[in-house]
């Protein structure tokens, strides 16, 4: 399926998209030096939030989707160099209001994040 949303985003910094269907996406990031905040390598909670986001979005696939609000856990920490893949699927479509849930997993396949995406389809750019 083609990606209609989100496609300047940086591959480096928040992922890149390894599935698209309708309802759900999966995307994979690997974890940079860029991204630690201290000398044991744990990186930024932000980055793994921007990974699960990333999913979300490109689970509705919308070209004017964005997100209203989060309800997330943390529940590993990430290291720099592990690669974490993103799972997301739309769980309750209510119009223009999609409920999207997403986890965050690393190559060992153990869950490191998991939330719920409250996310909204514009009838126009939110910037427009």
């Amino acid at each position: 399926m083609e990606q209609r949303t989100h496609r300047l985003t940086s591959e480096r910094l928040v992922g890149r998209p390894l599935k698209i269907e309708p309802g759900k996406a999966e995307v994979e990031l690997l974890t940079i030096e860029e991204m630690a905040v201290d000398e044991y390598g744990l990186v930024h909670g932000g980055f793994t939030f921007g990974l699960a986001d990333y999913a979300a979005m490109l689970a509705v696939n919308e070209p004017t989707v964005v997100l209203g609000k989060a309800e997330v856990k943390f529940l590993k920490p990430v290291k720099v160099g592990d690669k974490l893949i993103a799972r997301a699927e739309v769980v309750e479509d209510l119009g223009k209001k999609k409920i999207v849930g997403a986890e965050v997993f690393n190559e060992r396949n153990e869950k490191l994040f998991e939330g719920t995406f409250y996310c909204y389809v514009l009838e126009k750019h939110v910037l427009e």
